[in-house]
């Protein structure tokens, strides 16, 4: 096989020994093949090993195919196990843990925990938060009505009133937010009311503070809107119209003026928090 002018060997393969998912001796696998362009050993991955048998099993199947180990045990008293076994086999073992548990141990005058998975978790939590990023930028400014019920919050409000900054910092802390726009002419989607209301957040400005949102954003974008855009008498009306709807949804609704995004971001989660916290309890 050839890559870049280069015959691709093949070889034996490497199996990843891990006490957890696998996904840091897998990532590290990938790091240093990288550098070997001409080779092309399969990776395999021996997730969960927690116990003295499963090694024994894990490192007589690395044994049979004559494979190389990488591992990433962080229990000492496994990755001592692991090394006789590996020995026992004449097979080479590479320690991506040891080393810096060890030499991290002495600087910080600390005992590691020696618990698998930790990193695993960490690694999901931040996958789970660029999720949220990901849907709330999909669905600003009412884009995909129809994946509403996928949302872990749904604000809902008048123009310049804050919806999407709101739910930009929301989703940077892990919440999957959907904003709806209210619009005089134009009714809600119907999906707003059909998902649970505990989930919708209405927010209102004081309409002063509004007029003044939207002359900047005039300023900013001539021409846009026209007079009815920034008129503070169509403006209340406007508001009374996103009213009428937070009152027929039953949405809860939260005022926004001249709060720092922060603040108005922890009356939303507590909201919400309210809502879960008597999902469970019922």
């Amino acid at each position: 096989m050839e890559h870049n002018g280069q015959t691709i060997q093949a070889m034996s393969p490497i199996f990843i020994i891990s006490g957890g998912a696998g996904a840091l001796g897998k990532h590290v696998a990938r790091i240093a093949l990288s550098q070997f362009p001409a080779l092309n050993p399969q990776v395999k991955v021996i997730p969960q090993v927690r116990h003295a048998k499963h090694l024994a099993e894990a490192v007589a199947q690395v044994a049979a195919h004559r494979g190389t180990i990488i591992h990433t045990m962080v229990d000492p008293d496994l990755r001592q196990t692991l090394i006789d076994l590996a020995h026992e086999h004449d097979l080479v073992a590479i320690d991506t843990i040891g080393d810096p548990l060890a030499q991290m141990s002495a600087l910080f005058e600390q005992a590691p925990l020696g618990q698998p998975g930790l990193y695993q978790g960490e690694h999901n939590a931040y996958l789970e938060r660029i999720k949220a990023i990901e849907y709330t930028v999909d669905h600003d400014d009412g884009r995909n009505p129809h994946e509403l019920d996928e949302a872990d919050v749904v604000l809902t409000g008048v123009s310049r009133v804050g919806k999407t900054p709101l739910s930009i910092y929301l989703s940077v802390l892990g919440w999957k937010v959907a904003n709806v726009p209210l619009v005089r002419e134009i009714p809600p989607p119907k999906e707003l009311f059909e998902i649970d209301r505990r989930r919708v957040v209405g927010l209102i400005i004081d309409v002063d503070v509004l007029v003044q949102h939207r002359r900047w954003r005039q300023f900013g974008f001539v021409g846009m809107g026209g007079h009815a855009y920034t008129d503070p008498e169509m403006l209340y009306e406007e508001v009374d119209v996103a009213r009428r709807v937070f009152r027929r949804g039953g949405f809860s609704v939260i005022n926004v003026t001249n709060k720092p995004i922060e603040e108005s971001a922890d009356e939303v989660i507590a909201q919400i928090s309210r809502w879960v916290e008597h999902a469970v309890t019922n």
